[in-house]
């Protein structure tokens, strides 16, 4: 009897979500411009977007990630990057791309397009969504937050001293209440077709947490797809109902256990 392939329940490349991601139509428009590392991307990106994101194809918590700018001032070309709360200035391609090969974490990585986001209080922000399902309930967006970089850092992980806030309040200086509704359901839609999508090509999946990056023009980019998402992140918010409607389904799927109490 030949043996099935069990469903896989996670999936840690970032490369291969992103791959997935690109065959659907809908969802092309929401994703920056991904390439492997190498020393000519690498470039190549700097020179069309002139700043972009290196992360290592597999991690999480921000860990080894790096934002690279390159600008050029009175003909001179300058190349910066900062990791973690370090910041490096080079004049020579070949010396920064020396640096940040030793900077970088001993594995493959990938260059991302740079979004520049929306701020609040001058500091970057993006947006969570948690979309869950169960073997007896359909996709569902159950929860969305916003993540508040740190003040001296680049990512927005809880887990990297980002501030979690309720979304409404980070879109606030942006929109009105009833366009941030509005513009909410547009991110939850996007990531159940994420979800979705994911799901075609492995159907193990039953919670994601989708992270949007929003620029000055208000587009959403889809900057990562985690398949074990955080649920506690959820209750650093005020109002406790959305953090009970995720921890509900995470436990139904059997990622947390229930707590007695």
């Amino acid at each position: 009897m030949m043996k099935t392939k069990k469903a896989r329940r996670t999936l840690g490349s970032k490369w291969t979500k992103t791959a997935a991601l690109l065959r659907s139509k809908e969802i092309q428009p929401f994703i920056p411009e991904t390439r492997l590392w190498s020393p000519a991307a690498l470039l190549a990106m700097l020179k069309t977007y002139k700043m972009v994101y290196v992360k290592p194809v597999h991690g999480s918590f921000g860990r080894g990630v790096m934002r690279v700018k390159m600008q050029t001032r009175k003909g001179q070309t300058i190349f910066q990057y900062q990791h973690d709360t370090t910041k490096r200035k080079f004049y020579s391609f070949s010396k920064f791309h020396a640096s940040i090969s030793r900077s970088k974490l001993k594995r493959a990585y990938l260059i991302q397009k740079g979004i520049g986001l929306l701020k609040f209080k001058k500091r970057p922000f993006d947006v969570r969504v948690m979309v869950q399902r169960t073997s007896k309930k359909p996709w569902k967006a159950t929860g969305i937050i916003g993540r508040l970089a740190h003040p001296r850092k680049i990512v927005t992980n809880y887990h990297s001293q980002g501030k979690p806030l309720p979304i409404e309040l980070l879109l606030k200086p942006y929109l009105s209440k009833k366009q941030r509704t509005k513009y909410t359901r547009v991110l939850k839609n996007l990531s159940l077709t994420v979800a979705k999508q994911l799901h075609q090509k492995y159907p193990g999946f039953r919670e994601i947490g989708v992270d949007i990056g929003i620029d000055a023009k208000l587009h959403p980019w889809i900057l990562e797809v985690n398949t074990s998402p955080d649920p506690y992140i959820f209750n650093q918010l005020k109002d406790k109902s959305t953090y009970r409607r995720v921890l509900h389904y995470a436990i139904a799927n059997g990622r947390v256990k229930k707590r007695n109490k």
